[in-house]
Protein backbone atom coordinates (compact mmCIF):
# COMPACT_ATOMS: atom_id res chain seq x y z
CA UNK A 1 0.00 0.00 0.00
CA UNK A 2 1.04 3.41 -1.09
CA UNK A 3 1.53 5.85 1.77
CA UNK A 4 0.86 9.46 1.95
CA UNK A 5 5.32 10.35 1.61
CA UNK A 6 6.08 7.57 -0.61
CA UNK A 7 7.54 8.53 -3.98
CA UNK A 8 5.47 7.38 -6.85
CA UNK A 9 8.09 7.16 -9.74
CA UNK A 10 6.25 5.22 -12.34
CA UNK A 11 2.70 5.08 -14.28
CA UNK A 12 1.48 1.90 -13.34
CA UNK A 13 2.10 2.63 -9.18
CA UNK A 14 0.62 6.16 -9.93
CA UNK A 15 -2.74 4.39 -12.09
CA UNK A 16 -3.02 2.23 -9.04
CA UNK A 17 -2.77 4.88 -6.29
CA UNK A 18 -5.50 6.62 -8.55
CA UNK A 19 -7.62 3.63 -8.84
CA UNK A 20 -7.24 3.35 -4.99
CA UNK A 21 -8.27 6.67 -4.12
CA UNK A 22 -10.85 7.95 -6.91
CA UNK A 23 -12.94 3.96 -7.21
CA UNK A 24 -13.60 3.13 -3.50
CA UNK A 25 -16.20 0.16 -4.71
CA UNK A 26 -19.20 -0.94 -1.74
CA UNK A 27 -22.71 -1.17 -2.04
CA UNK A 28 -24.37 2.06 -3.45
CA UNK A 29 -26.02 3.49 -0.01
CA UNK A 30 -24.88 6.92 0.71
CA UNK A 31 -26.14 10.24 -0.82
CA UNK A 32 -24.62 13.77 0.29
CA UNK A 33 -24.88 17.24 -1.66
CA UNK A 34 -22.52 20.28 -1.88
CA UNK A 35 -24.74 23.87 -1.61
CA UNK A 36 -23.06 27.66 -2.23
CA UNK A 37 -24.66 30.86 -2.21
CA UNK A 38 -23.61 34.37 -2.65
CA UNK A 39 -23.08 36.77 0.23
CA UNK A 40 -23.54 40.35 0.77
CA UNK A 41 -23.43 42.92 3.38
CA UNK A 42 -26.72 44.93 4.38
CA UNK A 43 -27.87 47.07 7.01
CA UNK A 44 -31.05 44.62 7.70
CA UNK A 45 -30.80 41.02 7.13
CA UNK A 46 -33.84 38.76 6.64
CA UNK A 47 -33.03 34.72 7.75
CA UNK A 48 -35.51 33.26 6.26
CA UNK A 49 -34.57 32.55 2.23
CA UNK A 50 -36.67 34.00 -0.07
CA UNK A 51 -36.23 35.20 -3.62
CA UNK A 52 -33.57 38.30 -3.84
CA UNK A 53 -30.99 39.53 -6.24
CA UNK A 54 -27.88 40.64 -6.26
CA UNK A 55 -27.01 44.42 -7.03
CA UNK A 56 -24.41 46.28 -7.98
CA UNK A 57 -24.11 48.10 -4.49
CA UNK A 58 -24.38 44.67 -2.67
CA UNK A 59 -21.07 44.45 -1.14
CA UNK A 60 -19.11 41.32 -0.20
CA UNK A 61 -18.57 40.23 3.32
CA UNK A 62 -15.12 40.67 5.02
CA UNK A 63 -13.42 37.81 5.75
CA UNK A 64 -12.56 38.63 9.38
CA UNK A 65 -17.00 38.81 10.01
CA UNK A 66 -18.00 35.64 8.14
CA UNK A 67 -15.11 33.95 10.61
CA UNK A 68 -16.88 35.71 13.97
CA UNK A 69 -20.46 34.96 12.63
CA UNK A 70 -19.46 31.52 12.04
CA UNK A 71 -17.31 31.36 15.50
CA UNK A 72 -16.24 27.61 16.12
CA UNK A 73 -18.17 26.15 12.60
CA UNK A 74 -15.09 28.57 10.48
CA UNK A 75 -13.10 27.24 7.96
CA UNK A 76 -9.48 26.86 8.36
CA UNK A 77 -9.22 29.01 5.32
CA UNK A 78 -10.67 32.10 6.95
CA UNK A 79 -9.64 30.72 10.66
CA UNK A 80 -6.61 29.15 11.39
CA UNK A 81 -7.69 28.31 14.84
CA UNK A 82 -10.74 27.40 14.28
CA UNK A 83 -11.97 23.54 14.73
CA UNK A 84 -14.77 23.59 11.73
CA UNK A 85 -16.90 22.39 13.77
CA UNK A 86 -19.88 20.62 11.63
CA UNK A 87 -23.26 22.44 12.16
CA UNK A 88 -26.35 20.46 13.97
CA UNK A 89 -27.42 18.27 11.57
CA UNK A 90 -23.88 17.54 10.13
CA UNK A 91 -22.98 20.09 7.51
CA UNK A 92 -18.98 21.14 7.02
CA UNK A 93 -19.32 25.18 6.32
CA UNK A 94 -16.68 26.32 3.72
CA UNK A 95 -15.59 29.70 2.13
CA UNK A 96 -15.15 30.10 -1.84
CA UNK A 97 -12.63 32.38 -3.39
CA UNK A 98 -15.26 35.29 -3.79
CA UNK A 99 -16.99 34.84 -0.25
CA UNK A 100 -19.95 32.31 -1.25
CA UNK A 101 -20.67 30.06 1.46
CA UNK A 102 -20.88 26.42 1.27
CA UNK A 103 -22.58 24.00 2.92
CA UNK A 104 -20.77 20.07 2.53
CA UNK A 105 -23.57 17.63 3.92
CA UNK A 106 -22.68 14.44 5.57
CA UNK A 107 -23.92 11.38 3.68
CA UNK A 108 -27.21 10.38 4.13
CA UNK A 109 -28.99 7.01 2.98
CA UNK A 110 -32.28 8.57 1.68
CA UNK A 111 -33.17 12.53 -0.29
CA UNK A 112 -35.62 12.65 2.75
CA UNK A 113 -33.06 12.97 5.37
CA UNK A 114 -30.53 14.46 3.61
CA UNK A 115 -33.00 17.43 2.18
CA UNK A 116 -33.94 17.74 6.31
CA UNK A 117 -30.25 18.03 7.13
CA UNK A 118 -29.46 20.40 4.51
CA UNK A 119 -32.76 22.80 4.81
CA UNK A 120 -31.93 22.75 9.19
CA UNK A 121 -28.37 23.83 8.63
CA UNK A 122 -29.23 26.31 5.99
CA UNK A 123 -31.39 27.68 8.19
CA UNK A 124 -28.51 27.45 11.20
CA UNK A 125 -25.69 29.12 8.60
CA UNK A 126 -28.11 32.07 7.81
CA UNK A 127 -28.88 32.56 11.74
CA UNK A 128 -24.99 33.09 12.02
CA UNK A 129 -24.00 35.38 9.25
CA UNK A 130 -27.23 37.13 10.32
CA UNK A 131 -25.46 38.23 13.83
CA UNK A 132 -23.04 40.10 11.50
CA UNK A 133 -24.87 41.40 8.99
CA UNK A 134 -24.54 39.15 6.34
CA UNK A 135 -27.10 37.84 4.08
CA UNK A 136 -27.12 34.70 1.75
CA UNK A 137 -28.22 35.04 -2.03
CA UNK A 138 -29.25 31.32 -4.02
CA UNK A 139 -28.76 31.73 -7.79
CA UNK A 140 -25.95 30.43 -10.02
CA UNK A 141 -23.95 33.52 -11.52
CA UNK A 142 -23.28 36.96 -10.15
CA UNK A 143 -24.48 39.06 -12.60
CA UNK A 144 -23.96 42.85 -11.22
CA UNK A 145 -20.84 42.58 -8.83
CA UNK A 146 -17.05 42.29 -10.47
CA UNK A 147 -14.90 39.80 -9.75
CA UNK A 148 -12.79 40.04 -6.08
CA UNK A 149 -10.96 37.05 -4.69
CA UNK A 150 -10.88 37.53 -0.98
CA UNK A 151 -9.41 33.97 -0.05
CA UNK A 152 -5.38 34.46 0.06
CA UNK A 153 -4.50 30.90 -0.07
CA UNK A 154 -1.32 29.73 -1.94
CA UNK A 155 -3.78 27.29 -3.96
CA UNK A 156 -6.55 30.19 -5.13
CA UNK A 157 -3.31 32.34 -5.83
CA UNK A 158 -1.94 29.82 -8.32
CA UNK A 159 -5.37 28.71 -9.76
CA UNK A 160 -5.95 32.41 -10.64
CA UNK A 161 -2.72 32.76 -12.08
CA UNK A 162 -3.27 29.34 -14.46
CA UNK A 163 -6.72 30.26 -15.13
CA UNK A 164 -5.56 34.20 -16.15
CA UNK A 165 -3.67 33.08 -19.15
CA UNK A 166 -7.08 31.96 -20.53
CA UNK A 167 -9.03 35.57 -20.13
CA UNK A 168 -11.41 36.65 -17.60
CA UNK A 169 -13.83 33.49 -16.91
CA UNK A 170 -11.16 32.02 -14.48
CA UNK A 171 -11.63 35.10 -11.88
CA UNK A 172 -15.74 34.49 -12.65
CA UNK A 173 -15.76 31.10 -12.52
CA UNK A 174 -13.69 31.29 -9.02
CA UNK A 175 -15.46 34.49 -7.13
CA UNK A 176 -18.74 34.93 -9.12
CA UNK A 177 -20.19 31.81 -9.70
CA UNK A 178 -22.37 28.84 -7.19
CA UNK A 179 -23.18 25.33 -7.99
CA UNK A 180 -25.05 21.90 -6.31
CA UNK A 181 -22.93 19.59 -6.55
CA UNK A 182 -24.68 16.11 -5.80
CA UNK A 183 -22.21 12.86 -4.20
CA UNK A 184 -22.69 9.19 -4.83
CA UNK A 185 -21.28 5.93 -3.78
CA UNK A 186 -19.42 4.47 -6.83
CA UNK A 187 -21.14 1.23 -7.32
CA UNK A 188 -20.57 -2.74 -5.92
CA UNK A 189 -17.59 -3.49 -8.18
CA UNK A 190 -15.85 -1.70 -11.36
CA UNK A 191 -18.20 -2.41 -13.64
CA UNK A 192 -21.09 -0.94 -11.52
CA UNK A 193 -19.30 1.66 -10.57
CA UNK A 194 -18.30 2.45 -14.49
CA UNK A 195 -21.95 2.09 -15.33
CA UNK A 196 -23.38 4.33 -13.19
CA UNK A 197 -20.44 6.99 -13.95
CA UNK A 198 -21.59 6.75 -17.92
CA UNK A 199 -25.14 7.86 -16.32
CA UNK A 200 -24.38 10.28 -14.82
CA UNK A 201 -22.24 11.84 -17.66
CA UNK A 202 -25.07 10.62 -20.65
CA UNK A 203 -28.06 12.80 -18.29
CA UNK A 204 -25.81 15.78 -17.97
CA UNK A 205 -26.60 17.68 -20.55
CA UNK A 206 -30.07 17.36 -20.29
CA UNK A 207 -30.28 18.03 -16.73
CA UNK A 208 -27.50 20.98 -17.58
CA UNK A 209 -30.81 22.54 -19.80
CA UNK A 210 -33.67 21.35 -16.99
CA UNK A 211 -31.47 23.38 -14.22
CA UNK A 212 -29.79 26.42 -16.20
CA UNK A 213 -30.76 29.89 -14.39
CA UNK A 214 -28.00 31.90 -15.15
CA UNK A 215 -27.69 33.93 -17.96
CA UNK A 216 -25.78 36.96 -16.64
CA UNK A 217 -22.16 36.80 -15.45
CA UNK A 218 -20.57 40.35 -14.77
CA UNK A 219 -17.94 40.85 -17.48
CA UNK A 220 -19.15 37.99 -19.80
CA UNK A 221 -20.18 39.12 -23.31
CA UNK A 222 -23.38 40.00 -23.50
CA UNK A 223 -24.49 37.40 -26.15
CA UNK A 224 -27.20 34.75 -23.62
CA UNK A 225 -25.89 31.54 -22.58
CA UNK A 226 -28.45 29.86 -19.94
CA UNK A 227 -25.80 28.73 -17.81
CA UNK A 228 -23.01 31.33 -17.56
CA UNK A 229 -21.56 29.53 -15.00
CA UNK A 230 -21.07 26.38 -17.15
CA UNK A 231 -20.08 28.79 -20.05
CA UNK A 232 -17.12 30.14 -17.61
CA UNK A 233 -15.91 26.20 -17.00
CA UNK A 234 -15.68 25.45 -20.74
CA UNK A 235 -14.22 29.06 -21.07
CA UNK A 236 -11.13 28.59 -18.83
CA UNK A 237 -9.86 25.05 -19.47
CA UNK A 238 -11.46 22.88 -21.79
CA UNK A 239 -8.58 20.34 -21.08
CA UNK A 240 -9.26 20.17 -17.36
CA UNK A 241 -12.91 18.77 -18.44
CA UNK A 242 -12.34 15.80 -20.40
CA UNK A 243 -14.91 13.45 -22.22
CA UNK A 244 -16.64 10.76 -20.29
CA UNK A 245 -13.94 7.65 -19.92
CA UNK A 246 -14.70 4.63 -21.23
CA UNK A 247 -12.92 3.01 -18.29
CA UNK A 248 -10.99 2.97 -14.86
CA UNK A 249 -8.10 3.16 -17.06
CA UNK A 250 -8.62 6.05 -19.55
CA UNK A 251 -9.57 8.29 -16.39
CA UNK A 252 -6.48 7.48 -15.00
CA UNK A 253 -4.33 7.98 -17.93
CA UNK A 254 -5.98 11.32 -18.92
CA UNK A 255 -5.55 12.50 -14.86
CA UNK A 256 -1.38 11.79 -15.53
CA UNK A 257 -1.28 13.64 -18.65
CA UNK A 258 -3.29 16.28 -17.92
CA UNK A 259 -0.70 19.33 -17.46
CA UNK A 260 0.13 20.51 -13.86
CA UNK A 261 -1.92 23.30 -12.29
CA UNK A 262 0.67 23.70 -9.55
CA UNK A 263 3.13 22.15 -7.65
CA UNK A 264 3.56 22.21 -3.70
CA UNK A 265 7.55 22.83 -3.57
CA UNK A 266 9.33 21.56 -0.31
CA UNK A 267 9.46 24.88 1.28
CA UNK A 268 5.61 24.67 1.65
CA UNK A 269 5.12 27.15 -1.22
CA UNK A 270 3.01 26.78 -4.43
CA UNK A 271 4.74 26.76 -7.65
CA UNK A 272 2.73 27.29 -11.21
CA UNK A 273 4.95 24.71 -13.50
CA UNK A 274 5.88 25.72 -17.25
CA UNK A 275 2.46 25.51 -19.36
CA UNK A 276 2.68 21.77 -20.07
CA UNK A 277 4.10 20.28 -17.56
CA UNK A 278 2.82 16.93 -16.44
CA UNK A 279 3.09 14.20 -13.62
CA UNK A 280 4.80 12.28 -16.39
CA UNK A 281 7.36 15.09 -16.13
CA UNK A 282 7.91 15.03 -12.70
CA UNK A 283 8.07 11.62 -12.29
CA UNK A 284 10.57 11.31 -14.67
CA UNK A 285 13.14 13.96 -12.70
CA UNK A 286 12.33 16.92 -15.28
CA UNK A 287 11.37 19.36 -12.52
CA UNK A 288 13.93 17.90 -10.20
CA UNK A 289 15.74 21.52 -10.53
CA UNK A 290 12.76 23.40 -9.12
CA UNK A 291 11.06 20.95 -7.16
CA UNK A 292 13.74 19.50 -5.54
CA UNK A 293 11.78 15.91 -4.94
CA UNK A 294 9.50 13.75 -6.83
CA UNK A 295 5.33 13.41 -6.45
CA UNK A 296 4.32 11.29 -3.45
CA UNK A 297 0.81 9.57 -3.04
CA UNK A 298 -0.02 13.12 -1.67
CA UNK A 299 1.20 15.32 -4.44
CA UNK A 300 -0.93 12.58 -6.48
CA UNK A 301 -3.87 13.51 -4.44
CA UNK A 302 -3.43 17.24 -4.82
CA UNK A 303 -3.34 17.27 -8.29
CA UNK A 304 -6.71 15.31 -8.97
CA UNK A 305 -8.42 17.57 -6.54
CA UNK A 306 -7.61 20.22 -9.77
CA UNK A 307 -8.72 18.82 -12.48
CA UNK A 308 -12.68 19.56 -12.90
CA UNK A 309 -14.35 16.43 -14.75
CA UNK A 310 -17.95 17.05 -15.31
CA UNK A 311 -18.34 13.78 -12.94
CA UNK A 312 -15.49 13.21 -10.94
CA UNK A 313 -14.67 10.20 -8.83
CA UNK A 314 -13.16 11.07 -5.53
CA UNK A 315 -13.92 8.45 -3.99
CA UNK A 316 -17.61 8.55 -4.91
CA UNK A 317 -19.28 10.28 -7.72
CA UNK A 318 -19.50 13.67 -7.45
CA UNK A 319 -21.55 15.70 -10.12
CA UNK A 320 -20.34 18.88 -10.46
CA UNK A 321 -22.41 19.99 -13.43
CA UNK A 322 -25.60 21.86 -12.37
CA UNK A 323 -26.00 25.29 -11.57
CA UNK A 324 -26.59 26.88 -8.12
CA UNK A 325 -30.13 26.97 -7.53
CA UNK A 326 -32.69 30.29 -6.89
CA UNK A 327 -33.72 29.94 -3.02
CA UNK A 328 -35.89 27.54 -1.83
CA UNK A 329 -35.14 25.06 -4.84
CA UNK A 330 -32.13 23.20 -4.45
CA UNK A 331 -33.82 20.16 -3.22
CA UNK A 332 -35.34 19.28 -6.42
CA UNK A 333 -32.04 18.45 -8.25
CA UNK A 334 -31.15 16.46 -5.64
CA UNK A 335 -34.42 14.53 -5.83
CA UNK A 336 -33.83 14.46 -9.94
CA UNK A 337 -30.57 12.67 -9.61
CA UNK A 338 -31.41 10.38 -6.64
CA UNK A 339 -34.19 8.82 -8.28
CA UNK A 340 -32.62 8.55 -11.90
CA UNK A 341 -30.08 6.68 -9.77
CA UNK A 342 -31.90 4.39 -7.69
CA UNK A 343 -31.79 1.76 -9.64
CA UNK A 344 -30.97 -0.31 -13.04
CA UNK A 345 -34.71 -0.41 -15.09
CA UNK A 346 -34.72 3.56 -14.02
CA UNK A 347 -31.09 3.70 -15.24
CA UNK A 348 -31.74 1.80 -18.51
CA UNK A 349 -35.24 4.49 -19.31
CA UNK A 350 -32.84 7.58 -18.59
CA UNK A 351 -29.92 6.57 -21.08
CA UNK A 352 -32.65 5.65 -23.85
CA UNK A 353 -33.80 8.94 -23.02
CA UNK A 354 -30.30 10.89 -22.94
CA UNK A 355 -28.42 9.41 -25.43
CA UNK A 356 -29.38 11.52 -28.24
CA UNK A 357 -27.88 14.53 -26.06
CA UNK A 358 -25.04 13.09 -24.64
CA UNK A 359 -22.45 15.18 -26.36
CA UNK A 360 -24.40 18.25 -26.33
CA UNK A 361 -22.63 19.84 -23.27
CA UNK A 362 -21.73 23.22 -25.05
CA UNK A 363 -25.21 23.50 -26.48
CA UNK A 364 -26.96 23.19 -22.68
CA UNK A 365 -24.49 25.60 -21.57
CA UNK A 366 -25.21 28.26 -24.27
CA UNK A 367 -29.51 27.33 -25.13
CA UNK A 368 -30.66 25.65 -22.45
CA UNK A 369 -34.34 24.51 -22.67
CA UNK A 370 -34.90 26.86 -25.63
CA UNK A 371 -33.18 24.07 -27.73
CA UNK A 372 -35.68 21.41 -28.36
CA UNK A 373 -33.92 18.21 -28.47
CA UNK A 374 -32.65 19.44 -25.00
CA UNK A 375 -36.20 20.69 -23.93
CA UNK A 376 -37.67 17.28 -24.23
CA UNK A 377 -34.98 15.01 -22.97
CA UNK A 378 -34.91 17.18 -19.59
CA UNK A 379 -38.82 16.80 -19.83
CA UNK A 380 -38.85 12.84 -19.83
CA UNK A 381 -35.98 12.69 -17.60
CA UNK A 382 -37.83 14.52 -14.74
CA UNK A 383 -41.42 12.97 -15.86
CA UNK A 384 -39.55 9.87 -15.46
CA UNK A 385 -37.56 10.90 -12.43
CA UNK A 386 -41.20 11.71 -10.58
CA UNK A 387 -42.17 8.31 -11.76
CA UNK A 388 -39.92 6.60 -10.17
CA UNK A 389 -39.82 8.46 -6.46
CA UNK A 390 -42.04 6.39 -3.44
CA UNK A 391 -42.05 9.82 -1.90
CA UNK A 392 -45.14 12.27 -2.03
CA UNK A 393 -43.04 15.01 -1.78
CA UNK A 394 -40.53 14.62 -4.44
CA UNK A 395 -43.52 13.14 -6.79
CA UNK A 396 -44.71 16.61 -6.47
CA UNK A 397 -41.75 18.61 -6.78
CA UNK A 398 -40.14 16.77 -9.47
CA UNK A 399 -43.84 16.43 -11.08
CA UNK A 400 -43.47 20.35 -11.14
CA UNK A 401 -39.95 20.74 -12.57
CA UNK A 402 -40.78 18.10 -15.32
CA UNK A 403 -43.80 20.77 -16.29
CA UNK A 404 -41.77 23.62 -16.42
CA UNK A 405 -38.84 22.18 -18.55
CA UNK A 406 -42.15 21.09 -20.74
CA UNK A 407 -43.21 24.97 -20.85
CA UNK A 408 -39.10 26.10 -21.45
CA UNK A 409 -38.83 28.14 -18.08
CA UNK A 410 -35.77 28.33 -16.03
CA UNK A 411 -36.07 27.65 -12.64
CA UNK A 412 -37.69 30.40 -10.54
CA UNK A 413 -38.81 32.33 -13.20
CA UNK A 414 -42.27 30.79 -13.01
CA UNK A 415 -44.92 33.67 -11.23
CA UNK A 416 -46.22 32.84 -8.32
CA UNK A 417 -49.81 33.40 -8.44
Amino acid sequence: MTTSTDEISSRPAAAAHLTRVCFKLGPPRLIGAELEWFTRRVDTVDPSPRARALTDDSPRPELADLAVALGPHAPQSIDPGSPGAPLNSGSVVSVEPGGQVELSSSPETDVPSLRRALASDERQLRALLATRGIEMVGGAADGVRPPHRLLTTERYRAMEESFARRGQFGRLMMCNTAAVQVAFDAGADVEKAVARWTLLHTMGPALIAAFANSPDLHGASDQRWASQRMRAWLEIDRTRIPPPAQTVDDYTAWVLDIPLLCVRCADGTLWSPPAGATLGDWMDGRLDERVGRRPTADDLDYHVSTVFPMVRPKGYLEVRYLDGQPDGLWGVPIAALASLMSGDPVADAATEIAAPTADAWTRAARCGLEDAELRTAAHRLLTLAADATDTADEREILGAAAARCARGVMPGEEPTS
